[in-house]
């Protein structure tokens, strides 16, 4: 008996229309759980690396994590895993929501998906069984109305993952969008180009089982416990969201402005914080499966005169279409939010490719004739939201943006490649690197390109640690000391919550890694210890990086952009910083075993 989790994949075959379950052995879920864990394996052995990221025959692996769909909280994670038409190297974007917990529920741990349908279509798994539908009359449907439709198709308690227009048209930044309005996003790495592609629409997933524990009874106490450490440790996350964050953030320099040029920004800050759309926009809260902090805020704003509701924006978003644009409105930057939530594009990547755009615009690379007789300017809100809609349609500069900023950059030409922020081709998150210096370590190193999700070492800046992971004390920003090993230790750590299906905000409550062993025993009858659980975190880390490898990555793509190597932030909390990479990267390699 597995306990919680089903021990078998579907595997959907587009071009031929069919479908076939398929075990999944014990000994590779002892050796890399599941989600992306499981997702890398067989990334690794079916050489997914071999073949081009929007091929018919590239596969997509969309897997829940080992705990997923329990009471463990916040085990609500689904990770989709291919090569990405981004980074052409490879990608895991992982989603909460209820879409995941659904799967587990309908008899199934994840679905590999390979082909390309003849014309659109939508995957519908109830209970066990399975159709491929047409989804020729979506065609073109932005993603709530994709979600309202096949609901009313299916059952009114489906949970639906879907792309918009982004991913129809093979925009490099678009993502999978889970749940509709109040929905959560595949967001990195063109998750939804790769689904678009292969001409799927949408999956819808309605399941009735249940999981089996091997000790319910001691998990429940266990569980009760941590519940109370987590709803203490995110007092502020459950009333503000990520975005009550932002003046901390902002004050101590992690808030990028300017396309990463500028230094403070508070009064912008404060205009586009948590605590304000709390005291003007919010509507109410919302939470993904088995949550106990409940980030998620729906809001009001007005478009066109007219008020309707839509998902509150979140950090990332904001410091996105906010700091990075200099756009201190509120409702424009929730507008914004919601047309990438409805289109289907990642918010991250697409702030950047905007904030990209205007810089290039200010310099003279591109003009009114590129595009479309807008012009492009720091702080315009409007041009913001139109850039948004261009991108998703590749229309214009759209076009040229869609591709991503580093070949944006490249097409471009010239100057452009040194305001092109990104690393391995991934545009980097909202977080700093000149701020926290252990980020650009992480961000280096990251095996999706720059992501801030491989390791989070910023929160320790924030006061936050971890039992069982080392952090230097006193815990120093600017400093290079120490920092290789912890954010090997964290890589390793982090890893196992995308395979476990947990979401990462619960380890602000110190969440350890005995903990997460704890729960893993009781739930499904092991005897893994912390170290083996982190030996496990270890060797999922290496192998992404060793599939990289085989995508042409080396040492020489361990590097940030100038800008933020070379260009010190003018002002503010982490005025005059630049991050020691190269030192630091001796060691972590050193620690690694890497040659």
């Amino acid at each position: 008996m597995h306990y919680v989790y089903n021990g078998k994949l579907l595997y959907v075959d587009l071009t031929e229309r069919r479908w076939e379950e398929r075990p999944i052995s014990e000994e590779d879920v002892r050796c890399f759980l599941l989600g992306s864990g499981l997702g890398v394996a067989m990334f690794h052995k079916d050489k997914a690396f071999q073949k081009p990221p929007l091929a018919p025959e590239s596969p997509l692996y969309i897997l829940t994590g080992l705990l997923t769909g329990t009471f463990v909280p916040a085990a609500c994670k689904t990770c989709f895993c291919a090569r990405s038409p981004l980074t052409e190297i490879w990608c895991e974007s992982t989603v909460g929501g209820y879409w995941g917990a659904q799967l587990r529920f309908a008899g199934y741990d994840g679905i590999v998906v390979r082909g390309k349908a003849p014309e659109p279509v939508y995957l519908w798994i109830n209970d066990g069984k399975v159709e491929i539908r047409s989804a020729e009359h979506l065609r073109g449907l932005d993603v709530y109305q994709t979600v309202e439709r096949i609901k009313a198709e299916t059952h009114p308690k489906a949970q639906v993952a879907a792309i918009g227009p982004a991913g129809e048209n093979g925009v490099h930044t678009a993502a999978v969008i889970i749940g509709g309005l109040e929905g959560r996003a595949a967001g990195r790495g063109g998750m939804g180009a790769v689904m678009g592609a292969k001409n799927l629409k949408a999956i819808a997933v309605r399941g009735t089982q249940r999981p089996h524990y091997y000790d319910e009874t001691k998990l429940r106490q266990s569980v009760r416990e941590a519940i109370v450490k987590i709803k203490e440790a995110n007092m502020g996350m459950s009333l503000w969201g990520t975005a009550g964050g932002i003046p901390k953030a902002e004050a101590s320099g992690d808030f990028p402005l300017k396309n990463w040029r500028e230094g403070s920004w508070p009064e912008g800050a404060e205009k586009l914080s948590g605590q304000r759309i709390r005291e003007t926009i919010f509507v109410r809260d919302y939470r993904c499966f088995a949550c106990p902090i409940g980030c998620g805020k729906d809001v009001k704003v007005v478009e066109n005169g007219q008020e309707k509701m839509a998902s509150g924006p979140e950090y990332e978003t904001i410091a996105g279409f906010g700091g990075m644009c200099l756009v201190d409105d509120l409702n424009a930057v929730a507008l914004a939010n919601d047309l990438c939530n409805r289109l289907g594009l990642d918010t991250i990547s697409v702030s950047s490719a905007i904030a990209f755009a205007i810089e290039a615009f200010e310099r003279g690379l591109i003009g009114r004739e590129d595009t479309g007789g807008l012009e492009l300017m720091w702080g315009d809100g409007k041009a913001v939201i139109r850039l948004v809609e261009d991108i998703a349609y590749r229309r214009g500069i759209g076009e040229l943006l869609a591709k991503g900023v580093r070949k944006a950059a490249q097409e471009l030409g010239g100057e452009a490649e040194a305001f092109a922020v990104h690393v391995k081709g991934m545009e980097v998150p909202y977080h700093d690197p000149r701020a926290f210096v252990n980020m650009a370590l992480n961000y280096a190193t990251a095996n999706r390109g720059a992501c801030h999700l491989e390791s989070l070492t910023y929160w320790m800046g924030y006061g936050i640690r971890i039992e069982g992971l080392y952090t230097p004390e006193p815990f120093d920003p600017h400093s290079a000391t120490g920092k290789a090993r912890m954010v090997v230790e964290f890589q390793n750590y982090m890893g196992l919550y995308n395979a476990l299906g947990l979401c990462k905000f619960i380890a602000k409550a110190g969440i350890s890694p005995s903990l997460l062993a704890e729960w893993v025993n009781l739930t499904l009858g092991w005897d893994v210890s912390a170290e083996e659980l982190m030996n496990i975190g270890d060797r999922l880390f290496n192998l992404k990086r060793q599939v990289n490898v085989e995508m042409g990555i080396s040492k020489a793509d361990d590097i940030l952009p100038p800008r933020l190597l070379k260009e010190p932030r003018p002002t503010g909390g982490a005025a005059g910083v630049l991050p020691p990479l190269e030192a630091m990267l001796k060691e972590y390699y050193k620690l690694r075993g890497w040659d």
